[in-house]
């Protein structure tokens, strides 16, 4: 049986892994383009939702200081490198996050606005933080013509055409 943290993890991977799906389909000459002046670019948000899990999360996980500074260009430039970000820090995380203990899971982490908060509250967090960003990702891809695939395997449509209704 797997521990309590064991499960997040791995349950995190799973997350992150549909974000990467929907981050590779950005076309390269799309990867700065934002849908309106001031807004965040493809590229912004991944390179935010890349170094705010690494730099953010975790060192709060860990008692550190938040170390995340900036999601601009000078971190990574170009489709591969943004990706190869996204990638490399996962990695990062999934290394780190594995040293976690159960135990670790109920003490107290602060946020980078000064709040105690349980580990495990934190970690939900990222969660809540990563699906929001996606779900950006997934609206300016269709902004952009691109088709998206569904995030369960089935469409809106699908699971209407399925329902028992009475």
């Amino acid at each position: 049986m797997r521990s309590r943290t064991e499960e997040f993890v791995k349950y995190w991977d799973n997350v992150r892994s549909r974000t990467l799906k929907i981050a590779e389909l950005v076309p390269a000459d799309k990867m700065e383009w934002a849908p309106t002046d001031g807004a965040m670019t493809f590229g912004d948000l991944i390179r935010h939702l890349a170094v705010v899990e690494r730099w953010m999360f975790v060192e709060n996980v860990f008692g550190r200081p938040s170390r995340y500074a900036s999601h601009g260009r000078e971190l990574a430039d170009g489709r591969d490198a943004v990706l190869g970000l996204l990638h490399d820090m996962h990695a990062e995380t999934m290394r780190e996050l594995a040293t976690l203990t159960d135990a670790d899971l109920d003490r107290q982490a602060t946020t980078p606005g000064g709040q105690p908060l349980a580990v495990w509250k934190w970690l939900r967090g990222m969660v809540e933080h990563e699906a929001h960003h996606r779900g950006q990702l997934y609206l300016m891809l269709r902004l952009c013509g691109v088709a998206t695939p569904p995030i369960f395997g089935l469409t809106s449509e699908d699971v209407r055409r399925r329902a028992v209704v009475d």
